[in-house]
């Protein structure tokens, strides 16, 4: 695993978490990557809010994920075919919640169909999607299983995070990273 793969991978393990301890049912939320050492330097604050004192030595490649504010609501794809990013933000992210079904349950719908049809469907699964991208094309995902409402047997009770399943790779979401790396397009 390469050094920015690692970093990466990292925040976007800190944004699932920092969305996380704001529950469930939220709309995206989409941040921006800028290198900490220019975020510091031009801003004052920065270092402090960051945990950051003057003596510490800030890495060349680390990086500080920027919520960004206002989104305009509706269609993602579209949300972030409208975005172009300056070259200051090396990278970005966004958290979505999804619902899906098993590979076994998602068969025999209909495109036109298929939205209504997984929502009712009784094995459907509500997640987070977490898909953070650098401009070099390096990508992260994260996905967390939301805890199902029906108590859980006395075996599964007992597994470590049962009903809080988190799962990471690169490809999670490739249609999504895609697009990400398309609000880089000059």
């Amino acid at each position: 695993m390469t050094s920015a793969q690692w970093q990466l991978d990292s925040l976007a393990a800190e944004i699932e978490n920092h969305v996380s301890t704001a529950g469930w049912d939220q709309i995206p939320r989409l941040f921006a990557m800028v290198s900490t050492r220019e975020l510091v330097a031009s801003d004052a604050g920065a270092a402090s809010s960051l945990g950051l004192s003057e003596h510490d030595e800030i890495a060349a490649d680390a990086l500080t994920p920027i919520e960004q504010e206002d989104l305009p609501t509706g269609d993602i794809e579209q949300m972030l075919a409208q975005i172009g990013w300056p070259e200051s933000i090396l990278g970005c992210a966004l958290s979505q919640e999804i619902v899906f079904l098993p590979p076994e349950a998602d068969a025999g719908f209909s495109d036109e169909a298929i939205a209504s049809a997984v929502q009712a469907h009784p094995q459907r699964r509500e997640a987070r999607l977490v898909v953070a991208v650098l401009r070099d094309g390096t990508a992260s995902s994260m996905l967390r299983l939301r805890p199902s409402a029906t108590p859980p047997s006395a075996e599964a009770a007992d597994a470590p995070n049962a009903d809080d399943d988190l799962l990471t790779g690169q490809t999670l979401a490739p249609n999504l990273v895609e697009a990400l790396l398309a609000t880089f397009a000059e």
